[in-house]
């Protein structure tokens, strides 16, 4: 172990961590993508974003070289009860200590304009950017079966 590596062990350990070192550690479990046929255009990605930091962050974007636009997107309810699908500009927030479920039906990642189909199986790459922490970069399966958020909720 280095010197440097040393000292910063001992200083975690006693405590001693600088003002501002602490920032967010996202974790991403759970995730899988899916289109809704053979030929779609379109397809989603769902999973639970896990701030196990102690300081508040927001995913502020995605990318992915599966579709030719990746957004966040959520669904919201028109005055005629009608749910559409729109973009989240300003991102999803992720409280310290929490999880924000991206789940269908709700807060998701969009791909328009698939670069390939979405074949069951397969995984997809994305890289999720967020306000403060580490860009994270996850390979997500696609899941064409399934049918909901499993255990985690959603």
């Amino acid at each position: 172990m280095s010197i440097k590596a040393a000292t910063l062990a001992v200083a975690i350990t006693l405590g001693f961590i600088l003002p501002g070192a602490a920032k967010a550690e996202m974790i991403i479990e759970d995730a899988y993508a899916r289109s809704a046929s053979p030929v779609a255009q379109t397809g989603a990605a769902f999973m639970a974003i896990t701030n196990r930091g102690d300081t508040d962050d927001r995913v502020v974007s995605v990318s992915s070289d599966a579709a030719a636009r990746v957004e966040l997107h959520t669904h919201l309810q028109d005055g005629n009860g009608v749910m559409r699908m729109v973009e989240v500009e300003d991102g999803f927030p992720v409280a310290a200590g929490e999880t924000h479920m991206l789940a269908r039906g709700g807060d998701h990642i969009m791909f328009m304009g698939l670069t390939a189909p979405f074949v069951h199986g397969d995984e997809i790459e994305v890289t999720i950017r967020f306000e403060h922490a580490d860009p994270v970069t996850v390979r997500i399966p696609v899941d064409l079966e399934r049918q909901d958020h499993g255990g985690m909720g959603g």
